[in-house]
C-alpha cells in the first residue's frame, strides 16, 4: 500500500508540475483549437507508455546509470524544444478561431506531443526513477503495467484538462487576438526550456 501511494502521489506531483508538456499543450490548445490539445495529450499519454515499457523491461537501469545514453536524450530534447519554440516564435500565420483540423493536422499535433514527452529527459527521469527506486523488484509484472497505466492516464487527463481549458471560445478568441505577442512569449518559453535542458546537468 505505501508504494501504490508513493506512486500516485509523485506522478500526480509530476504531472501537474509546468514544464514542456504544459506549454506544448496550451500552443496548440489556443492556436488550433480543442481537437489539437486533446490529440496532443494523448501523444503525451503515449510518449509515458514509451518509457514505461523500457522502465519495465529493466532498460531504464541501463539509462539510469549511464551518463551517454542520458546525454543523448538531454540534446536530443532540447534540440527539439528549441526547434519548435523558434518556430512559434518566428511564426507571422494568423489562425482563425474557425480553424478546423484535418487528419494530417491531427497526426502533427500527436506527433508534437509525443515527442515533446519522449525526448523530455526530464521525464525519462521521473519513470526510470519510480520503477528503480519506489517499485520494489517482487512487484508483479501486473501490478508495474497497472502503474504504467496510471501515470500515462493521469497525464492524459490533465492535459486534456488543459487543452480544454486554453480552447475555451472565450478565452481562445482574447488568445488569438493577441496570437503574435503570445507566440513570441511562448516560442521564448519554449526555447528557454530547451536551453536548459541542454546546460543544466540533471541528477537523479
Amino acid at each position: 500500500m505505501t508504494e501504490l501511494i508513493a506512486v500516485a502521489v509523485i506522478t500526480i506531483l509530476a504531472v501537474i508540475s509546468p514544464g514542456a508538456d504544459f506549454a506544448m499543450i496550451t500552443r496548440n490548445s489556443y492556436l488550433y483549437g480543442r481537437w489539437a490539445g486533446i490529440v496532443a495529450a494523448f501523444g503525451i499519454a503515449s510518449g509515458v507508455l514509451v518509457h514505461v515499457t523500457y522502465s519495465i523491461l529493466g532498460i531504464g537501469i541501463l539509462i539510469a546509470h549511464s551518463p551517454n545514453i542520458l546525454l543523448a536524450i538531454k540534446m536530443a530534447g532540447a534540440a527539439y524544444l528549441i526547434y519548435i519554440g523558434y518556430k512559434t516564435l518566428i511564426s507571422k500565420t494568423t489562425v482563425g478561431v474557425d480553424i478546423n483540423l484535418n487528419k494530417t493536422a491531427s497526426m502533427a499535433s500527436f506527433r508534437t506531443g509525443f515527442l515533446t514527452n519522449v525526448l523530455n529527459p526530464k521525464t525519462t527521469l521521473f519513470v526510470v526513477s519510480i520503477f528503480t527506486q519506489i517499485v520494489s523488484p517482487s512487484t508483479g509484472i501486473g501490478l508495474q503495467i497497472g502503474y504504467g497505466i496510471f501515470m500515462s492516464l493521469m497525464h492524459l487527463i490533465w492535459f486534456i484538462g488543459v487543452a480544454v481549458f486554453f480552447s475555451h471560445h472565450k478565452l481562445r478568441a482574447t488568445m488569438l487576438e493577441k496570437q503574435t505577442v503570445l507566440n513570441r512569449i511562448i516560442g521564448i518559453i519554449l526555447m528557454g526550456l530547451g536551453v536548459s535542458l541542454g546546460v543544466i546537468p540533471i541528477t537523479n
